[in-house]
């Protein structure tokens, strides 16, 4: 399937702002079975735009604006190939414990090493309770993949997806404790229960397909900036995506835009401005799938 995206986010200041400066991370990685066709990032007011390698798997540009402004507008647009097929269990699938030894004997440290997903991170902390709750999924025998579908549709089943309830630097324990927020916080909360079991899993931030396949009902999540688990099942079967949110795995519906330990990792944008104001943004997106001359024929 080909997708256009369209990512928008306008900021309005309540006064003059004298400078502005940010982090956005809106261009799409590559990604095993996604390919980025072509991209592009525009500023309105136009802005000093640098692009560098970011952490973990994450394509960062550094904007500056440092003539006065009131409002701006950040957009991305892209179009992407994904190919990816469902991932399923299968016979023979290794087990939690075998994962969790093996992911201590990998010896590297680039992007994807299990390493760099297996430790707590700023945003996702050891915590008993959450640890204790999704231990009931992840017992040491059980095949790696079924047990991670086993907990995205458990937390899927236990929360209610509530935007209301939650703000973006909720701390996992207090979502956890209210069993209510949105896609950010149960895949913190996924992340945490996989990690205390010793299983490598990182943060995927992305997109969700606007329109259902035919039969299937509208996924949450669709026309927004969307989150789910990865999950390293080993070399043979390697990074798994497991959305907790709508309690599935990754197939072609998810579009990969950035990977890292945390929602602090690939949040689409940060940044400081110079004065005394507040501001309101509002983000806007829209995932437009494209019928290929070989699917119309």
């Amino acid at each position: 399937m080909i997708y256009d995206v369209s990512h928008r986010n306008r900021i309005r200041y309540d006064g003059i702002v004298q400078l502005a400066q940010f982090n956005i991370r809106m261009e799409p990685i590559d990604w095993p079975d996604q390919t980025v066709i072509d991209h592009a990032l525009t500023m309105t007011p136009a802005a000093d735009l640098k692009t560098r390698p970011g952490s973990y798997l994450a394509r960062l540009t550094q904007a500056r604006i440092d003539a006065p402004l009131a409002e701006l507008t950040i957009e991305s647009r892209f179009r992407v190939r994904v190919d990816r097929q469902t991932p399923t269990a299968l016979p023979g699938d290794p087990s939690i414990a075998e994962i969790r030894d093996a992911a201590l004997r990998v010896a590297r440290l680039d992007a994807l090493a299990p390493a760099n997903y297996v430790y707590p991170s700023p945003r996702v902390p050891l915590d008993p309770a959450i640890a204790a709750w999704c231990a009931e999924d992840l017992a040491d025998d059980r095949p790696v993949v079924e047990a991670a579908l086993a907990l995205a549709r458990r937390i899927k089943a236990g929360f209610t997806y509530d935007p209301d309830a939650t703000e973006v630097d909720t701390p996992v324990a207090e979502a956890f404790a209210k069993r209510h927020g949105v896609c950010q916080d149960y895949t913190h909360i996924m992340q945490a229960g996989l990690r205390a079991a010793g299983l490598p899993a990182a943060y995927a931030s992305g997109f969700l397909r606007t329109i259902p396949p035919a039969g299937k009902p509208r996924l949450v999540g669709a026309d927004a900036t969307h989150a789910w688990v990865l999950l390293w099942c080993g070399d043979s079967r390697g990074w798994i995506g497991f959305d907790p949110t709508n309690g599935v795995t990754t197939g072609s519906d998810h579009i990969v835009t950035a990977v890292g330990r945390d929602y602090a990792d690939v949040s689409p944008l940060d940044g400081v401005f110079l004065g005394r104001t507040r501001q309101r943004m509002k983000v806007e997106v829209d995932v437009i799938p494209i019928v290929e001359e070989t699917d119309a024929a």
